[in-house]
Protein backbone atom coordinates (compact mmCIF):
# COMPACT_ATOMS: atom_id res chain seq x y z
CA UNK A 1 0.00 0.00 0.00
CA UNK A 2 1.12 3.30 -0.52
CA UNK A 3 2.40 5.64 2.16
CA UNK A 4 0.23 7.53 3.66
CA UNK A 5 2.00 10.53 3.54
CA UNK A 6 2.70 11.11 -0.19
CA UNK A 7 1.78 14.53 -1.17
CA UNK A 8 1.18 15.01 -4.72
CA UNK A 9 -0.41 17.59 -5.60
CA UNK A 10 -3.70 18.65 -3.71
CA UNK A 11 -3.37 15.68 -2.10
CA UNK A 12 -2.35 17.15 1.45
CA UNK A 13 -5.25 17.30 3.24
CA UNK A 14 -6.28 13.80 1.96
CA UNK A 15 -2.98 12.34 3.24
CA UNK A 16 -3.37 13.99 7.03
CA UNK A 17 -6.90 11.94 6.60
CA UNK A 18 -5.52 9.53 5.47
CA UNK A 19 -2.80 9.40 8.60
CA UNK A 20 -5.02 10.06 10.94
CA UNK A 21 -7.14 6.89 9.95
CA UNK A 22 -4.22 4.46 10.30
CA UNK A 23 -3.94 5.81 14.16
CA UNK A 24 -7.58 4.74 14.28
CA UNK A 25 -6.91 1.48 12.72
CA UNK A 26 -4.15 0.29 15.13
CA UNK A 27 -6.62 1.32 17.99
CA UNK A 28 -9.68 -1.18 16.08
CA UNK A 29 -7.01 -3.45 15.38
CA UNK A 30 -5.79 -3.99 19.17
CA UNK A 31 -9.74 -3.72 20.26
CA UNK A 32 -11.07 -6.56 17.76
CA UNK A 33 -7.70 -8.72 18.76
CA UNK A 34 -8.37 -8.27 22.90
CA UNK A 35 -12.21 -9.29 22.18
CA UNK A 36 -12.27 -13.28 21.41
CA UNK A 37 -10.37 -13.06 25.31
CA UNK A 38 -12.69 -11.49 27.26
CA UNK A 39 -16.38 -12.61 28.57
CA UNK A 40 -19.32 -11.01 29.81
CA UNK A 41 -19.21 -7.38 30.95
CA UNK A 42 -15.85 -6.95 29.71
CA UNK A 43 -16.60 -8.07 26.50
CA UNK A 44 -19.61 -5.79 26.19
CA UNK A 45 -17.18 -2.93 27.40
CA UNK A 46 -14.73 -3.82 24.68
CA UNK A 47 -17.09 -4.23 21.54
CA UNK A 48 -18.71 -0.90 22.47
CA UNK A 49 -15.29 0.61 21.99
CA UNK A 50 -14.27 -1.26 19.03
CA UNK A 51 -18.21 -0.08 17.25
CA UNK A 52 -16.83 3.60 18.59
CA UNK A 53 -13.72 3.33 17.06
CA UNK A 54 -15.06 1.81 13.52
CA UNK A 55 -17.69 5.05 13.51
CA UNK A 56 -14.74 7.26 13.77
CA UNK A 57 -12.91 5.26 10.47
CA UNK A 58 -16.39 5.77 8.71
CA UNK A 59 -16.13 9.62 9.28
CA UNK A 60 -12.38 9.43 8.63
CA UNK A 61 -13.71 7.47 5.27
CA UNK A 62 -16.47 10.02 4.56
CA UNK A 63 -14.11 13.10 5.01
CA UNK A 64 -11.56 10.99 2.48
CA UNK A 65 -14.17 10.60 0.17
CA UNK A 66 -15.04 14.02 -0.16
CA UNK A 67 -11.51 15.40 -0.15
CA UNK A 68 -10.53 13.20 -2.85
CA UNK A 69 -12.70 15.43 -5.38
CA UNK A 70 -10.63 18.11 -5.13
CA UNK A 71 -7.30 16.07 -6.53
CA UNK A 72 -6.60 16.55 -9.38
CA UNK A 73 -7.24 13.99 -12.34
CA UNK A 74 -3.86 12.95 -12.99
CA UNK A 75 -3.29 12.35 -8.94
CA UNK A 76 -6.60 10.84 -8.80
CA UNK A 77 -6.30 6.55 -9.97
CA UNK A 78 -3.58 6.28 -7.32
CA UNK A 79 -5.38 8.02 -4.53
CA UNK A 80 -8.66 6.13 -5.13
CA UNK A 81 -6.86 2.98 -5.21
CA UNK A 82 -5.75 3.77 -1.62
CA UNK A 83 -9.34 4.58 -1.01
CA UNK A 84 -10.52 1.20 -1.97
CA UNK A 85 -7.86 -0.67 0.08
CA UNK A 86 -8.87 1.49 3.18
CA UNK A 87 -12.60 0.87 2.57
CA UNK A 88 -12.25 -3.21 2.10
CA UNK A 89 -10.23 -2.68 5.45
CA UNK A 90 -13.36 -1.13 7.26
CA UNK A 91 -15.85 -3.71 5.65
CA UNK A 92 -13.27 -6.51 6.85
CA UNK A 93 -13.11 -4.94 10.71
CA UNK A 94 -16.79 -4.09 10.33
CA UNK A 95 -17.77 -8.46 9.43
CA UNK A 96 -15.35 -9.39 12.16
CA UNK A 97 -16.60 -7.45 15.18
CA UNK A 98 -20.54 -8.63 14.26
CA UNK A 99 -19.31 -12.41 13.88
CA UNK A 100 -17.28 -11.18 17.87
CA UNK A 101 -20.92 -9.46 18.87
CA UNK A 102 -22.79 -12.47 17.10
CA UNK A 103 -20.81 -14.77 19.84
CA UNK A 104 -23.92 -15.34 22.59
CA UNK A 105 -21.90 -17.80 24.83
CA UNK A 106 -18.62 -15.50 25.16
CA UNK A 107 -21.43 -12.31 25.45
CA UNK A 108 -22.77 -13.77 28.16
CA UNK A 109 -20.54 -16.02 29.68
CA UNK A 110 -21.37 -19.23 31.28
CA UNK A 111 -25.01 -18.19 31.54
CA UNK A 112 -26.19 -18.99 28.57
CA UNK A 113 -26.26 -22.44 26.34
CA UNK A 114 -28.29 -22.45 23.15
CA UNK A 115 -29.55 -25.91 24.48
CA UNK A 116 -30.72 -26.17 28.16
CA UNK A 117 -30.98 -28.80 29.24
CA UNK A 118 -34.53 -29.44 31.54
CA UNK A 119 -32.71 -29.93 34.92
CA UNK A 120 -30.93 -26.95 34.24
CA UNK A 121 -31.22 -24.52 37.05
CA UNK A 122 -30.93 -20.88 35.19
CA UNK A 123 -33.48 -22.66 32.32
CA UNK A 124 -35.97 -23.00 35.42
CA UNK A 125 -35.57 -19.38 37.06
CA UNK A 126 -36.14 -18.31 33.18
CA UNK A 127 -38.95 -20.13 33.32
CA UNK A 128 -40.29 -18.53 37.08
CA UNK A 129 -39.12 -15.32 35.85
CA UNK A 130 -41.26 -15.07 32.99
CA UNK A 131 -43.96 -16.90 34.57
CA UNK A 132 -43.32 -14.33 37.24
CA UNK A 133 -44.20 -11.51 34.10
CA UNK A 134 -46.45 -12.68 32.70
CA UNK A 135 -48.89 -12.96 36.30
CA UNK A 136 -47.38 -8.77 36.64
CA UNK A 137 -48.62 -8.00 33.26
CA UNK A 138 -51.89 -9.99 33.95
CA UNK A 139 -52.43 -7.95 37.40
CA UNK A 140 -51.39 -4.49 35.39
CA UNK A 141 -53.96 -5.13 32.81
CA UNK A 142 -56.85 -6.36 35.40
CA UNK A 143 -55.91 -3.18 37.28
CA UNK A 144 -55.73 -0.70 34.12
CA UNK A 145 -59.57 -2.03 33.72
CA UNK A 146 -60.19 -1.34 37.54
CA UNK A 147 -59.07 2.28 36.92
CA UNK A 148 -60.61 2.51 33.45
CA UNK A 149 -64.09 1.43 35.42
CA UNK A 150 -63.39 3.94 38.55
CA UNK A 151 -63.30 6.58 36.15
CA UNK A 152 -66.17 5.89 34.50
CA UNK A 153 -67.80 5.47 37.68
CA UNK A 154 -66.29 8.84 39.03
CA UNK A 155 -67.73 10.71 35.23
CA UNK A 156 -71.28 9.40 35.95
CA UNK A 157 -71.10 10.18 39.65
CA UNK A 158 -69.87 14.08 38.68
CA UNK A 159 -72.82 13.89 35.96
CA UNK A 160 -75.56 12.87 38.56
CA UNK A 161 -74.11 15.35 41.50
CA UNK A 162 -74.43 18.11 38.21
CA UNK A 163 -78.06 16.98 37.84
CA UNK A 164 -78.47 17.17 41.32
CA UNK A 165 -77.48 20.60 41.52
CA UNK A 166 -79.26 21.73 38.51
CA UNK A 167 -82.94 19.46 40.27
CA UNK A 168 -81.88 21.76 43.66
CA UNK A 169 -81.53 25.22 41.85
CA UNK A 170 -85.30 24.44 40.08
CA UNK A 171 -86.80 23.58 43.40
CA UNK A 172 -85.42 26.60 45.23
CA UNK A 173 -86.53 28.60 42.21
CA UNK A 174 -90.09 27.36 42.28
CA UNK A 175 -90.33 27.78 46.63
CA UNK A 176 -89.23 31.35 45.79
CA UNK A 177 -91.84 31.88 43.23
CA UNK A 178 -94.21 29.94 45.56
CA UNK A 179 -93.29 31.92 48.30
CA UNK A 180 -94.07 35.53 46.50
CA UNK A 181 -97.28 33.95 45.43
CA UNK A 182 -98.33 33.44 48.70
CA UNK A 183 -97.45 36.79 49.28
CA UNK A 184 -99.66 38.45 46.82
CA UNK A 185 -102.43 36.29 47.47
CA UNK A 186 -102.15 37.52 51.19
CA UNK A 187 -102.38 41.28 49.31
CA UNK A 188 -105.43 40.25 47.61
CA UNK A 189 -107.31 38.48 50.36
CA UNK A 190 -106.48 41.95 52.64
CA UNK A 191 -107.69 44.10 49.65
CA UNK A 192 -110.87 41.64 49.35
CA UNK A 193 -111.59 42.33 53.03
CA UNK A 194 -111.07 45.83 53.13
CA UNK A 195 -113.36 46.39 50.23
CA UNK A 196 -116.21 43.57 51.86
CA UNK A 197 -116.08 45.98 54.92
CA UNK A 198 -116.54 49.18 52.43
Amino acid sequence: MANPLDTDAGSELFSSYEAEFKLVQADLTQKLDQIPELNGEPRKAAIAAAERALEEADELLGQMRLEKQNIPSSSRPKINQRFRNLETDVDGYRRKLRTLSDDRAALFGSRYTDNPTPSDLQLEQRQQLLSGTDRLDRSSQRLRASQALAHDTEQIGAGTLADLHQQRERIAHTSQILYESEGYVDRSVKTLRGMARR
